[in-house]
């Protein structure tokens, strides 16, 4: 970082249409629908607020006037008129971050407030051999997700697509600033740095230890409002 004692600006990604949440979506952005009472994008900020984060950029597509409303100007927004996809809007985004390397973060994905502290392993993997640290989720402890897993995680933290653990993505990459130097200006996916880091094995991968939540629809939804709600067991 440019700065070593500063935790990285955090890039959330808050411009999506939120299809599979409809109706629900129909009036309001995905970013602000109720979790167990609270908008996803708050939970998400949480998790980064936990663990020092202070500065965030969302970009907005989708009634994007209803999220500046909501933040009432305490959050950077980079609007966008298309939609620039999640590599797109990041990098469209980039002058309003400051650190480098930066946290993007899906606003659709959290763990429950005070269960784990991954953002501080995520940092501590980040050197100069790495161009990017994703948060990886056993498929044990995540809710809300059909895939059977993404990538493997080796037992010494790379990222692979057939050696160690199966693993989700979790929804939060740690990365450089440089990898959007050759990438286009238009809109394309952060698979495809995912998938570059993955060729010169430089993607690396910190596991969650907690359960993880997946609002991706209706079903993901009710799942996490039931977990969230449910009495401790003694």
């Amino acid at each position: 970082m440019t700065e070593p004692s500063r935790f990285p600006d955090v890039m959330l990604l808050a411009a999506g249409l939120g299809t599979r949440l409809r109706p629900i979506t129909d009036s309001i952005p995905k970013p602000l629908v109720p979790v167990a009472g609270v908008p996803l994008i708050e939970r998400v900020m949480d998790n980064a607020r936990a663990e020092g984060a202070r500065r965030f950029v969302a970009n907005a597509h989708y009634r994007a006037d209803q999220l500046l409303a909501h933040f009432g100007g305490l959050l950077k927004v980079s609007r966008e008129d298309e939609l620039l996809d999640t590599g797109g809007g990041v990098k469209r985004a980039l002058p309003m971050l400051l650190s480098d390397p930066i946290l993007v973060m899906n606003t659709d994905a959290f763990w429950p407030a005070g269960s784990d502290t991954p953002l501080a392993r995520m940092l501590a993997r980040f050197d100069e051999r790495t161009d990017m640290v994703l948060l990886c989720v056993h498929p044990r402890d995540a809710a809300g997700f059909a895939r059977s897993h993404d990538f493997c995680l080796s037992p010494h933290g790379t990222i692979t697509r057939d050696t160690g653990a199966p693993v989700i993505y979790g929804g939060v990459a740690l990365m450089g600033k440089a990898l959007f130097n050759n990438t286009p200006d238009g809109a394309f996916s952060l698979n495809h740095l995912f998938e570059q880091c993955l060729e010169r094995e430089s993607l690396y991968g910190v596991a969650l230890n907690a359960p993880w939540f997946h609002v991706g629809d209706a079903a993901g939804l009710a799942t996490a409002e039931a977990r969230l709600v449910a009495p401790a067991a003694p």
